[in-house]
Order: structure tokens, then sequence, then C-alpha cells
């Protein structure tokens, strides 16, 4: 005799703010596991949908990844981490430490990394995108706050040696989720403390290399300043 079929429970029907959600969740998933190149036909399968149902919330692949963009990159940023930066009232090295542990917690992922290097060997603009942000929001702070911090000219034009800097830091803390989800390789076991390690690493020779490119007469002017 054969076994009764087994009836499917019937699928809950969506808002379209839920399928939207639904949609971008799984793009997110899909491109993050097979690069960009992946076909919005096999996104839709893979999501149990239509292509023309999808095509009815983006109307071409490229709205789509811009959606991706936002929701990964720029919606997930803490706009508060820009103040915390700039608070004086902590020292420079806790304040760095505790902004690359949140950040490492947040870009540490699956998709946040594998997004990001698919993105730059397709030509998106993601990476362009995303570190003209960070430049405008996060490294120009961090070069005035180091220099604060040291007794040196805050007035004088941010460098781009000074950026450079920077970038030495922040590509460090990435890289470690390059080694996980791109390498496979081994990480170390306490994150945070080796983020502390970095920046302490960091911070012993910065100040001496920004007061190296920093204009002298500059330089000069504040260490007059101080004998008053």
């Amino acid at each position: 005799m054969p076994a009764p079929k087994v009836q499917s429970p019937p699928r809950r029907r969506l808002s379209p703010a839920e399928r939207e959600r639904d949609i971008v969740a799984g793009a997110v998933a899909f491109f993050a596991e097979h690069g960009f190149d992946g076909a919005t036909r096999d996104l839709a399968r893979r999501l149990g949908i239509t292509q023309p149902l999808l095509y009815r919330y983006f109307p071409g692949k490229d709205a789509l990844l811009d959606r991706v963009y936002q929701e990964v990159y720029q919606s997930r940023w803490r706009t508060e981490w820009e103040t915390e930066i700039a608070d004086r009232s902590v020292s420079i090295d806790e304040r760095l430490k505790r902004f690359y542990r949140a950040y490492a917690a947040l870009i540490q992922t699956y998709e946040w990394v594998r997004l990001f290097m698919f993105a730059g060997l397709k030509g998106l603009d993601f990476n362009s995108r995303y570190l003209a942000f960070l430049r405008a929001r996060l490294f120009d702070r961090i070069v005035m706050e180091i220099r604060a911090a040291h007794g040196l000219d805050e007035t004088a034009p941010v460098t781009e040696a000074e950026i450079e800097l920077i970038w030495s830091l922040h590509a460090a803390i990435f890289y470690i989720g390059v080694r996980k989800f791109i390498y496979g390789m081994p990480i170390p076991a306490d994150l945070d403390a080796d983020i502390d390690f970095k920046v302490n690493a960091f911070l012993h020779g910065a100040p001496a290399a920004f007061a190296a490119v920093l204009p002298q007469p500059a330089l000069a002017g504040k260490a007059g300043a101080r004998k008053k």
C-alpha cells in the first residue's frame, strides 16, 4: 500500500516590506557565496520565487546590488563611533581600542568580508564608495586625535602619509577576516586582545611618524607654546 502523501504546510504570504527584506537577506547570502556573477534567476530559485517577482522589487541587478551595499556596509555603521573617537576625556589608545573592537565585531563576518573581496575582483564600486566613506567619517578624525594627544599641530592639513599609516592599522584588522573567510586560516583566539596589541604597536610608532611629515615651522610653533 503506498504511503499517504504528506501535505506541505501552506506558504505564509509575505507583506511587500517582508518580501523585500527576504530578498535582500537572500541576496546578501547568495552573492557572498557565489560572487557577483551569480544570476538573479538562480537567486530567485533559491528564494522560492519567480524572477519576475524579484524584478517587481528591484528593476535590475544593479538596483539589487546597490541595496546589498546599503544593507551590509552603510546601514550597519554606527554614527556614535565618530563622536567617541573625538572624546578627549578618554585616552587616545583606549578610544582606538574600543572602536576597533566594536568595528571588528561588525566586519568579521562571512558576508561582509567575502562581498567586499568579490566586489573588488568584479570592479564594482562597493570598495571605492566604502573607502571614501571611511576617509570622510573616520580617518581624518583619527589623525587629528593622535596629533592632539601628542601635542602636534592640529591646524596643518591632514597629509596623505598620515592617512597611509591609518590605513595600515585598519587593513591589519580587516585582514584578520580575510584570513578566516577567504583563506580558511586560523585567527587569534582572543580577537579583542589581538586588536589591543595592534593598536598599541601602531600608537608606539605613529606619533613620531606624524611629526616627521608635518611642516617644521608648525612644529616649532607648538614647541615654543608648550615652553611658556
